[in-house]
């Protein structure tokens, strides 16, 4: 009869022992693992107290977590308790091996060490434990010592146990063979499973960094957008976080796990990766006439040129006025050079001035570009050309910003670039999302956007909290070379008449007013000077 309670308690604790492995499997937190570890480890053999130490990388054994219920002591692991006690080293200063604590032994020479009573055990330091003893009124007695190593027989810790308690008289008696080998089956599982957490938290970060390393890149590729990359993620993350929080209208419903949260950074760390292939000349086209240097600085030196053929033209009629006796001719003569050198100052300054992009240009304006161009200008040759030639004019009257359209489809084309790259990439099933947020942060929610014109109801929430992030991000960056950074107001009344432009969500802007999504992101990243006073009922659009 007693044989058969040992044997159903022993298949009991292998049960146990099974159900604790497939937990280690399944937890992704590192102290919630260890702490699994140890205290499955004082279930199966009934140890009063234990520690579960770590290797480090430069020969020490660090204290991860302590637990002994009869002193109700607690430290490390999920108790957020730090330990006390410097982590153990594998050699001493004269680099003699330290084979008298037990721990640094059982690594030492590769063993378990099973231990009956610490005060009668030859060969071992247990000073320190017995001054333990004295000050708590403890008694620690037998002590199991168990190596925990990886795949690759690497030691990557120590599981050691305190006290195996009878489980009906309560008293301490050594641990077992049986619980020796149920604990070496638990260490060699739980190795297991924290090396696969090392691993994918490596491989995360490893993951993490080259994303960030690929922004950083992108930045770092135009200074006119240095940062765009780093401060889309964090607009995008307090738009989300808000969104999940919101209770009203289609937002009530809307909510994202901390994995889909993650899921979001990442695409938005990856939303312009596109650029890699954007020509620069073309991403920092801060003038009109910029190519590998600004033209503007050439029509400015045939603007001088002109005034000094005119200048050459007038003074030989007045010559010959003053031949002829037309006295007041050379006077007309000479007036109507100095009006005309006055007019073409003023055509270079337009001509500067039209040069940086502007919100909108004007039919009068262009309709000036195109007459100063057609201005009488002779070549090195004396053949008389067109002062400005068709790509300089051309240039001159875009319209809106410093690019031609044919510039502006490159630029657009880099979502599309961004979708072919993300998509090209084998993604866990829980970041197979990252090239729809990424990919279509230029999409519209009436459908007039770029690159595949999706409309509103083709957008998920998180595409749709991209492209606000962007474009508040873009209107208030103080690093762009076609226009001064704006203030909050001003940006604020633009992406209002893009909310009645359709052009981004309604409830998602309606939401980055009224939780102050704009103001929390400008006291982090704006200038002093652009944070004004903000009259939220003057804001186009908004719907409090």
């Amino acid at each position: 009869m007693v044989a058969m309670n040992k044997q159903q308690e022993l298949l009991h604790r292998l049960e146990r022992l099974n159900e604790i492995g497939v937990a280690l499997s399944a937890e992704h937190n590192n102290q919630r693992l260890i702490e699994m570890i140890l205290l499955g480890a004082k279930e199966i053999t009934n140890a009063d107290g234990g520690t579960l130490y770590t290797m480090t990388n430069d020969n020490h054994l660090k204290f991860e977590i302590m637990r002994t219920d009869s002193l109700e002591l607690a430290l490390g692991g999920s108790t957020g308790l730090d330990i006390p006690f410097s982590p153990l080293p594998l050699y001493l200063k004269d680099n003699k091996p330290n084979l008298t604590m037990v721990a640094a032994y059982a690594v030492l020479k590769e063993c378990t060490v099973n231990i009956a009573d610490a005060y009668e055990a030859e060969g071992f330091d247990f000073s320190g434990t017995r001054n333990f003893d004295k000050v708590t009124g403890y008694r620690s007695k037998s002590f199991l010592t168990v190596l925990m190593k990886n795949h690759e027989n690497e030691i990557i810790g120590v599981l050691q146990l305190i006290n195996a308690l009878d489980p009906e008289t309560g008293e301490i008696i050594p641990f077992s063979k049986e619980n020796q080998r149920l604990v070496e089956s638990l260490a060699s599982q739980a190795a297991v499973a924290l090396t696969n957490y090392k691993l994918i938290v490596g491989l995360k970060q490893l993951f993490e960094s080259f994303i960030e390393l690929i922004a950083d890149a992108i930045d770092e590729k135009s200074p006119y957008t240095g940062g765009h990359c780093q401060r889309v993620p964090e607009l995008a993350m307090m738009m989300a976080k808000a969104a999940c929080q919101s209770e009203i209208g289609e937002l009530k419903e809307f909510d994202l796990t901390e994995q889909e949260m993650y899921e979001l950074r990442i695409a938005a760390w990856l939303h312009d990766c596109g650029k890699v292939t954007t020509p620069e000349a073309v991403m920092d086209k801060a003038t009109k006439l910029s190519t590998i240097y600004d033209r503007i600085d050439l029509i400015e030196q045939r603007f001088e040129l002109l005034k000094k053929q005119a200048e050459c033209d007038s003074l030989q009629k007045q010559i010959q006025a003053v031949r002829e006796g037309q006295h007041l001719e050379v006077v007309s003569l000479q007036e109507r050079f100095d009006n005309l050198s006055k007019k073409l100052d003023e055509d270079c300054e337009f001509l500067k001035r039209m040069n940086y992009g502007t919100e909108m240009m004007t039919d009068k304006e262009q309709s000036r570009v195109r007459e100063i161009a057609s201005y009488p200008f002779k070549d090195k040759s004396g053949n008389v050309v067109a002062f400005l030639t068709s790509d300089e004019v051309y240039n001159l009257n875009i319209t809106k910003g410093t690019l031609t359209p044919e510039e502006r489809a490159i630029i657009n084309s880099h979502s599309q670039v961004t979708i072919n790259m993300l998509e090209a990439l084998p993604y866990p099933k829980d970041l197979k999302r990252v090239p729809e947020y990424a990919g279509n942060h230029h999409e519209r929610m009436d459908g007039h956007g770029y690159p595949r014109g999706l409309t509103r109801a083709q957008m998920s929430v998180p595409a749709r909290i991209m492209g606000i992030a962007d474009i508040f991000e873009a209107l208030t960056s103080w690093d762009r070379p076609y226009k001064k950074a704006k203030t909050l107001s001003e940006s604020l009344n633009i992406l209002g008449r893009m909310k009645l432009d359709n052009h981004v969500d309604p409830d998602l802007f309606d939401m980055f007013i009224r939780e102050k999504i704009y103001l929390q992101y400008a006291r982090r990243f704006l200038e002093p000077a652009q944070i004004d006073e903000v009259d939220e009922s003057l804001i186009p659009g908004y719907q409090a």
